[in-house]
């Protein structure tokens, strides 16, 4: 269990620094929580496992330099909740390149990138540009699933 959380923390500090984010302990465990996630997290999830430790603000402008940089983006899930996902592909400063599905399970709540389901871009008519897309599903998750 050390060894991971030693790994995870690694893990860690190698991000902040390909991000060129300074090192604060704060940065260090929202982004060693998200690590630990394989679904997206509301600021409140991460309040709560974090304690006290830190205040709301200090969290709000964690996670905000770290959607500025790429490192994460948000999700509006069904519930009206934004949550926070590791971007998985090369995203950069203010240009996310997250066209995945993102899963909500009705069953357990939680909210998973799907990025192994790409979204094809929308045929529009001429003038208009995307900025952004945001694709969301319905339904039961894989954990959910098997334990039914």
């Amino acid at each position: 269990m050390e060894n991971l959380h030693s790994n995870v923390m690694q893990k860690a500090q190698e991000l902040l620094q390909q991000y060129m984010l300074r090192k604060t302990n704060c940065r260090l465990e929202v982004l060693a929580l998200l690590l630990q996630h394989n679904h997206a997290l509301a600021h409140s999830d991460i309040e709560r496992q974090l304690g006290d430790r830190y205040d709301r603000v200090t969290l709000y402008r964690t996670l905000h330099s770290f959607e500025e940089k790429g490192l994460v983006h948000s999700i509006n899930d069904v519930s009206g909740v934004v949550k926070y996902a590791l971007c998985q592909e090369a995203c950069s400063q203010h240009q996310h390149h997250d066209n995945h599905i993102h899963f909500n399970c009705t069953s357990c709540g939680q909210t998973f990138c799907l990025n192994e389901v790409n979204v094809p871009a929308p045929a529009l008519p001429a003038g208009y540009r995307v900025q952004s897309l945001h694709f969301s599903a319905r339904g039961i998750c894989r954990a959910c699933a098997a334990a039914a």
